[in-house]
């Protein structure tokens, strides 16, 4: 046993304790908030720190030693940290899905992927680039966008389309004239392509990626039609967007309570009236509140409703379906519409780049760029409820 072995902390192994972590971790996000967006990226001090809290194994199967958080506690731990910091939150995300992932690659080549449960897996799902077949696995290369935490990942997980002999592929059933698997590479594997100049979530390093003729070996790739694993809720399709709605939400909860603080301590200097006692000051906090509590709600209802359903076994009806991406959607766009207006209601007190609104206004803005805060998901949730044809399947657990 090694002295460093001796001073670090036992890993976290259950939701109390990971949660406890995050929340200690909270003020030193805060701090260094301005660090991340200079840096353009997480500090690898403050990764492993994450790694310690023991956010990036929550989702790992019992079978692999891991905690198994349910997807509501997985979010709160997302939200936590992003009450300290968006791109913490947004990194923290993407990075937990590693667990997720080790349940749709077969036994044996999972665990010897995943020896270590703190892992941190980034990189693009949808299929943009090219993976030709060759004995035992395929030659890939491509460049994808949005690579979120790339910069501090140990696997990259990317989409391709399948070619043989330079032909598109087809899917086995026959159904797809052109088939598409992801695909897990080493980090050590990839370029990144240092882009990552943004409005918002700067400190997220979702920079462009490149691989260029890599072999992967068919053991490392993966469909999500497809589960190695013991089958469980976290082995739904939709599984890895479900704790996306915890950044919002943790940013927005940030925002207003900042705001309210301000507004409980200070006086107007020309009247001698506190703000706590002025009208337009009460009544939009209120309003705000409204909003968060009732999209939070939505967020944490629809899938505690789904997570009782898919472990007794049960199937999920159309409109939960449904419901679950429109929360979503609606969480991000509730908190940019918060963060707007505390913005404007502390007028000129939130335009300094060196208090926090400046910085969540501009992260509100840049998450809700993202597909799953976009019209796309309206459709697909309009359409699933009416018996259309949905865009984006998979945003409802759709796979076939």
């Amino acid at each position: 046993m090694t002295a460093e072995s001796l001073t670090r902390p036992a890993p976290p192994r259950t939701a109390e304790e990971i949660l406890a972590r995050a929340k200690a971790l909270v003020p030193v996000l805060r701090e260094r908030a301005g660090e991340f967006e200079r840096l353009r990226r997480l500090p690898e001090d403050v990764v492993e720190l994450m790694r310690g809290a023991g956010v990036f194994r929550m989702a790992f199967p019992r079978e692999f030693g891991g905690p198994e958080l349910t997807s509501i506690e997985q979010t709160e731990v997302v939200e936590t940290l992003s009450y300290g910091d968006a791109s913490a939150g947004w990194c923290t995300h993407i990075g937990a899905c590693t667990g997720l992932y080790a349940s749709f690659i077969a036994g044996p080549a999972a665990r010897e992927m995943f020896a270590g449960l703190d892992l941190v897996t980034a990189g693009m799902l949808f299929p943009v680039g090219r993976a030709e077949r060759v004995p035992g696995g395929y030659r890939l290369t491509g460049r994808w966008t949005f690579g979120s935490g790339v910069t501090h990942s140990d696997w990259v997980i990317s989409g391709a389309f399948i070619y043989r002999d330079g032909r598109p592929d087809p899917s086995p059933d026959g159904r797809d004239p052109h088939d598409s698997r992801l695909f897990m590479v080493p980090r050590a594997d990839v370029e990144v392509v240092d882009n990552w100049h943004t409005t918002g979530l700067a400190g997220s390093g979702s920079c462009d990626y490149t691989i260029t003729d890599v072999f992967v070996p068919e053991e490392r790739t993966l469909a999500f039609d497809t589960v190695h694993g013991r089958p469980s809720p976290l082995t739904s399709a939709e599984s890895f967007m479900r704790t996306i709605p915890g950044v919002p939400l943790g940013v927005a909860r940030a925002a207003l309570d900042h705001v309210r603080e301000i507004v409980r301590t200070r006086v107007d200097r020309a009247t001698g009236v506190p703000w706590a006692d002025n009208w337009r000051m009460q009544t939009t906090l209120a309003e705000c509140e409204a909003d968060f509590t009732a999209s939070r709600h939505g967020v944490y209802g629809t899938m505690r409703e789904q997570w009782e359903l898919l472990s007794a076994g049960k199937p999920v009806p159309v409109e939960l379906q449904a419901a679950l991406p429109l929360a979503r959607l609606h969480a991000f766009r509730t908190a940019r519409s918060i963060v707007t207006r505390l913005y404007d209601l502390m007028q000129t007190g939130s335009i300094h780049r060196s208090g926090p609104l400046d910085r969540w206004l501009r992260d509100t803005t840049t998450m809700c760029q993202h597909l799953l805060a976009q019209d796309r998901i309206l459709q697909s949730a309009g359409a699933h409820l009416l018996g259309g044809t949905p865009e984006f399947r998979l945003c409802l657990g759709i796979t076939s």
